[in-house]
């Protein structure tokens, strides 16, 4: 089914056509840069996107379990780190607004009207399969790839989280079946981190390292707009969710390293 994310007689056409009983909300426009250039499309996206969704799961006799994508930058700026579940959500910047909003949007549903609704917050996402190059990781792999200097946009203290693709699809699959089973869970938030915050630096650093290149990043110093300290508590998810990620970050590195070069290596010379 191909369609707009905020047509909701689409969406509630397809959830009673296909008897959809879990949701798993993914849409969303995920660039900062795209977000600091067109807020209004973003905003229409992210926000208004999940509550057209949430409406349409509310109208569904179908749907048992919903989980909802928010996002670590939903927390904004905080001066306490790392963010656990409690840090009130208080994003200023476009794409960080959108993803405060839905996750109150989402909670409201839950609280409001019952709506069985569980929601995630994670750090930054990587892994095969990722064909957006301005982002740090694809971009590096990419850059080393054909002998090319990476790129850092900011001045390379920033520091964040990565969870490798394979450990977030198992995060989300757990949530919506313990979800299923603990209908008391609806309404929660849960973050899901391996919890080894890394500067970008050191992050460009350590890809080099595993792709054997001697190659020295070229450091730009023009991110605008972005939240520079952030990463997560994953303590709640592991207490009430007995969740825990399968993949160190170099394993994922490794992993994500090794799909890159095969994509390169079937690509018509």
């Amino acid at each position: 089914v191909r369609g707009d994310v905020r047509d909701q007689a689409l969406l509630e056409r397809t959830l009673g056509e296909y008897e959809v009983d879990t949701v798993i909300h993914l849409a969303a426009q995920t660039i900062v840069g795209i977000a600091n250039r067109n807020p209004i499309s973003t905003f229409e996206t992210n926000i208004q996107g999940t509550w057209v969704l949430l409406e349409a799961c509310r109208r569904s006799p179908s749907v048992k379990q919903i989980v909802i994508a928010s996002s670590d930058k939903a927390y904004g700026a905080q001066e306490v780190l790392p963010y656990d579940e409690a840090t009130s959500l208080q994003g200023q910047h476009p794409y960080d607004v959108s993803k405060s909003c839905a996750d109150l949007v989402a909670q409201t549903y839950a609280k409001t009207y019952g709506l069985p609704v569980c929601i995630t917050r994670c750090g930054n996402f990587y892994g095969g399969g990722d064909l957006n190059w301005n982002r740090i990781i694809p971009g590096t792999i990419r850059s080393v790839l054909r002998g090319q200097r990476p790129v850092i946009r900011s001045d390379g203290s920033y520091v964040r989280d990565y969870f490798y693709v394979e450990d977030a699809a198992a995060a989300y699959t757990l949530l919506a079946e313990t979800l299923a089973a603990r209908q008391e869970l609806r309404g929660e938030a849960f973050n899901f981190s391996n919890e080894l915050p890394i500067t970008v630096l050191d992050l460009v650093r350590k890809i080099l390292k595993l792709m054997n290149s001697d190659l020295e990043p070229d450091i730009r110093n023009e991110a605008i707009h972005e939240i520079k300290y952030q990463y997560l508590s994953a303590r709640k998810a592991r207490e009430v969710l007995s969740w825990k990620p399968m993949f160190s970050l170099d394993d994922g590195l490794v992993r994500t390293i090794q799909w890159y070069q095969s994509f390169f290596a079937s690509e018509p010379q």
